[in-house]
């Protein structure tokens, strides 16, 4: 009897194994499918691995119920947290179809339309299958893996997952919105394992804030791959089989508890632990993270840091950064808490700015150990501590000064980027500038101090008299409030009626102007002011066009602005600026039509590493000229336009250049030819007079036209601080000292069709030079560059830009 019975046992312990297996190959085969929505809208799971732990299939959205993410989640853990997900940027509806097809995984919207498929399948597929560990694997006919999520990581790496050379990590926008973020976690072909921000939308990689240093070198062997290995330990592989291991954190137990090691949405590089009891009340707590403080790594000295611009950074005792508005700021966007913060006060170089009484107008709040490192505009040195208050409190562009290390004084200007609260400053103080006058906060009080009596006795009368008083006072009120409603309505359309008259454009309603650019959605470009997005209408034809949002956070300054450019630009007409087409005034929104251009701007032709042609190069600096020489001197009213960059250069469907952006304009008279006025325009494009305290006059423009000229000779900018050569750094300067020595071919390069055009290239550089004189006095007009330029008017020898004494005039 005690034999049959040790065979039976023997052969039962021999098929534990063929139901193991058995078990973790229940998959699901070729034409299978799952739809979104199912279940009452709840998350729709197709298949869990064999031990419970994951589930792949849709989840909810927390912000939209009705969408749904394909994703790898833990099922036993109650907020579900997901490990893995596909269709990032578009969210599956109601309906939505998931089928497993012989090509692979494809995702269809209720209408019809793809939204996401596997690629990069090198078999046809069979069945599919969720493992243990999390894998989510396609397989072929001879059960071999065509596919799997391990090598198509998204923010998570999971125990016993390997990530090759080239690997990657992106992070998502937020805590909630699975669509790409700004930080990236790559193990490099070099074997170093690095992370670093990108500027979205554009996909730019800026400089690595955490770097592992597993590379060739003298002491070691670079990385081959990245291990996350099933006892918990993370670790790349040196090709000579050396561990170096991400952290000295001592190994978790992952039979007690589920791991994950995600790159979070600010940054940081975390391994979390779960307890597998279900039970237990304890979340995802941290086991280690990269780099040590966010903040001060920051994302050095390019984009806006962890947090957003003029916000301040901390770190939290799990290692996470906080990132909170400095006093009287606060965020553009409340719903975005390590989003960029806006002054709740008018501040810069407004015309009461300039007079002498700033100290009434200003105080400075004190913070300690607080920094933003790359928004510095100037160092003075040496300095007291009351000296350097005392410079920015004259200084309108100054927003902020640091006094550090006894006799240093940083002055920062807006926006302040990367900061950060920082210990090994050692008690460095900041002085952040801010209003005293609470009359100049934003938005402006609704209540004016003048009629606090009328209010008070308003409220007597509404308490102490009877109910039927009270009802008569409100109704009075409210019917009051009704007609100033309407009678400000009516005035608003008989204001924008005028406008449209006077300026013969087109009044847009706000919903019209919306639904033309579906919702504001595609940008172009933005500026100090406003953004400008792309839209579509209908104006006796369908016509794209270019709609300019003023921000409505400075209303003074964008009614000013708004005013400035209808006066401006719905009067001209020339075929090198830029044609407005209508506006739009509602409320607090002001929006600018344009007609779209749509080669982009100069700057995006000029500095894209491919040079344009020469010829393209010449007619676009003569269409410029052009352009500035109606403002001047062939309009009506002159204009000088005080912001002349490549960016304000936009190119139509011929490359013809046209001059946008009459924003920073001053109008003169015609019996006007200078004026006093708040500094106007952008670095390095900017006249010196205006730094001077002289007048301002049209010769600004061609100061701006000069340092651009020479942009679109050389294609490079006007300044350049990474270059190797300090000479090199200005261009005005470098360019006068290639003329000076004889040496123009440096300027463009072996430019071989600049070169082949000698003559022209030399008469441009020197146009440039006499165009970028220090005295104004010394430069030409723009009448006279334009003749200069067509060969009217012969190129004399120029003097050097800012010379000791000035001898030359060319008016």
């Amino acid at each position: 009897m005690a034999m049959p019975l040790l065979l039976f046992l023997i052969f039962s312990l021999k098929l534990i194994p063929i139901s193991i297996l058995c078990q973790s190959i229940s998959n699901i085969t070729i034409g299978a499918s799952l739809s979104a929505g199912t279940n009452n809208n709840n998350n729709s799971s197709w298949m869990s691995s064999p031990n419970g732990d994951f589930a792949f299939g849709f989840i909810k959205l927390e912000q939209d119920t009705n969408l749904f993410l394909l994703s790898i989640w833990y099922a036993k853990i109650p907020d579900k947290t997901i490990v893995w997900y596909a269709n990032t940027d578009t969210p599956a509806s109601n309906g939505s179809i998931l089928e497993l097809t012989s090509n692979g995984l494809v995702l269809t919207a209720s209408n019809g339309e793809q939204i996401w498929k596997t690629e990069g399948l090198n078999a046809r597929v069979s069945r599919a299958m969720l493992n243990d560990s999390g894998n989510f694997v396609l397989m072929d006919d001879n059960f071999a893996n065509v596919w799997e999520t391990f090598h198509n990581p998204r923010d998570t790496l999971l125990p016993t997952q390997v990530m090759q050379k080239g690997g990657k990590l992106s992070s998502r926008l937020k805590e909630n919105d699975f669509k790409k973020g700004k930080f990236e976690f790559f193990l490099q072909d070099d074997g170093n394992l690095v992370m670093y921000s990108v500027n979205l939308p554009s996909g730019y990689v800026n400089d690595n804030y955490y770097t592992s240093g597993t590379v060739n070198s003298s002491a070691s062997s670079a990385g081959t791959k990245l291990v996350f290995d099933m006892y918990g330990d993370m670790y790349i592989l040196r090709e000579n089989n050396e561990k170096h291991n991400l952290s000295e954190e001592g190994r978790v137990s992952t039979t007690q508890y589920y791991l994950r090691a995600s790159l979070n949405f600010d940054g940081v590089f975390t391994l979390y632990q779960h307890p597998k009891n279900s039970n237990s009340s304890d979340g995802w707590s941290t086991v280690w993270s990269i780099p040590d403080n966010i903040c001060t790594y920051g994302v050095l000295n390019q984009g806006s840091g962890v947090c957003g611009y003029n916000s301040i950074c901390t770190l939290k005792n799990d290692k996470r950064p906080s990132c909170e508005c400095p006093k009287w700021y606060s965020l553009i966007d409340p719903n975005d808490p390590y989003g960029s913060c806006k002054p709740d006060f008018v501040q810069g170089c407004s015309e009461d700015e300039l007079s002498n009484n700033k100290k009434d107008l200003y105080d400075f709040e004190v913070l300690i150990d607080t920094d933003w490192p790359y928004s510095d505009y100037v160092l003075q040195k040496p300095f007291t501590e009351e000296n350097c208050k005392q410079s920015c409190m004259e200084d309108c562009m100054c927003s902020v000064a640091i006094f550090r290390l006894g006799d240093s004084c940083w002055k920062k200007k807006m926006p302040l980027s990367n900061g950060r609260v920082d210990s090994g400053l050692n008690g460095s103080k900041a002085f952040m500038k801010v209003r005293k006058d609470s009359s100049f906060l934003l938005p402006p009080p609704t209540i004016v101090i003048k009629k606090r009596k009328t209010l008070i006795l308003v409220g007597s009368v509404l308490f102490g008299s009877s109910a039927f008083l009270n009802l008569v006072l409100i109704g009075l009120i409210w019917l009051s409030t009704c007609y100033v409603f309407v009678y400000k309505k009516k005035l608003r359309r008989v204001n924008q009626r005028d406008y449209a008259v006077k300026t013969n454009l087109r009044c847009f309603a706000y919903e019209e102007l919306k639904e033309a650019t579906n919702g504001f959605d595609k940008e172009l470009g933005r500026g100090g002011f406003g953004v400008v997005y792309e839209g579509v209408i209908n104006i006796g034809s369908t016509t794209r066009v270019a709609v300019k949002k003023l921000n409505n956070f400075l209303l003074q300054e964008v009614e000013k602005e708004f005013k400035n450019e209808l006066n401006v630009i719905g009067l001209t007409h020339h075929k090198n600026l830029v044609r407005v087409i209508g506006f739009c005034e509602a409320e607090s929104e002001r929006l600018l039509v344009f007609e779209y251009m749509s080669n982009g701007t100069l700057a995006s032709l000029l500095f894209n590493g491919e040079k344009p042609s020469w010829k393209l190069r010449l007619q676009i600096a003569f269409g410029i000229a052009r352009g500035l020489l109606y403002l001047h001197e062939e309009c009506s009213t002159q204009i000088i336009h005080c912001d002349i960059k490549p960016q304000n250069i936009l190119l139509d469907d011929y490359h013809n250049a046209r001059i946008s952006d009459f924003g920073l304009s001053k109008l003169l008279n015609m019996n006007q030819s200078k004026t006093n006025t708040v500094i106007r325009g952008t670095k390095g494009y900017v006249a010196p007079e205006w730094f001077k305290n002289m007048p301002i006059t049209s010769k600004v423009d061609v100061y701006s036209f000069g340092v651009l000229l020479l942009e679109i000779i050389s294609c490079r900018r006007n300044v350049e601080l990474e270059t190797e050569n300090e000479e090199k750094e200005i261009l005005t300067d470098w360019a006068y000292d290639c003329y000076k020595d004889g040496n123009l071919d440096a300027l463009v390069e072996n430019d071989k069709e600049a070169l082949e055009d000698k003559k022209n290239f030399v008469k441009l550089v020197i146009i440039g030079i006499w165009c970028v004189q220090e005295d104004p006095s010394l430069r030409p007009s723009i009448k006279k560059v334009t003749q200069m330029l067509e060969g009217v008017v012969e190129v004399q020898v120029p003097p050097c830009p800012s010379p000791i004494s000035i001898q030359y005039s060319l008016d």
